[in-house]
């Protein structure tokens, strides 16, 4: 276990090179590992696995929006590279929780582990910051229409029965309608949070988020 560990970041000579490059990125050592651990709720065997993947994704070591659309648009190739692409857009957003413009290992790990193993509160809030394109703490419906819209643009068109064109607007404005408790026109992360949990239909309506995932 201890050769496996040592050899996480670097399996040869040619990769302990490139990690002297990834200076900007978070280098997985050991002690890296320790960390990782701690944030996030993954083993370090599963950390292990889930680095070999994204390296071999990502052999810099962070993922730029473009290449995180082309590998998010192979989840959903019956929805057309267009379809995937504009929701990849507001979903790298979310994982770019630096807003650096490109996501790490440190950065995928930690959002991934939220949306796999959080907890309610936890998902939500990162449903929150989902919809928060602009991430200025608020949520309008503008925002909260351009996400679904994506998502609807993208799975809708294959659904059986066909969803029909109006349905994201009519979800948005249901949505809205309850969240927005005090009428001024945006929705607040504690406004959201206690809407959701109160309202088993939402919660149901958010497992759609999870499939697209």
């Amino acid at each position: 276990m201890a050769e496996d560990s040592s050899s996480f970041a670097s399996e040869s000579g040619e990769d302990s090179k490139e990690d002297e490059f990834e200076l900007t990125t978070v280098r997985h050592r050991p002690e890296e590992l320790d960390l990782l651990e701690a944030q996030t709720k993954f083993t370090k065997k599963e950390l292990q696995v889930l680095y070999r993947g994204f390296k071999n994704e990502c052999p810099s070591g962070v993922v730029n929006e473009e290449t995180f659309k082309d590998i998010y648009a192979h989840f959903f190739p019956q929805g057309g590279c267009a379809d995937a692409r504009t929701y990849a857009h507001f979903l790298f957003n979310a994982f770019d929780m630096e807003h650096t413009g490109s996501v790490n290992f440190k950065d995928f790990v930690v959002g991934l582990s939220l949306l796999l193993r959080g907890t309610v509160n936890e998902k939500l809030f990162w449903t929150f910051n989902l919809y928060d394109i602009n991430k200025d703490g608020y949520v309008t419906r503008e925002e909260m229409l351009n996400i679904m819209k994506a998502i609807y643009d993208m799975m809708g068109k294959y659904t059986l029965p066909a969803i029909k064109e109006e349905a994201p607007y009519e979800h948005v404005e249901k949505f809205f309608q309850k969240m927005d408790r005090n009428k001024d026109g945006v929705v607040t992360i504690d406004e959201f949070i206690d809407t959701c949990k109160k309202d088993e239909n939402i919660m149901q309506s958010m497992q759609l988020f999870e499939n697209v995932i």
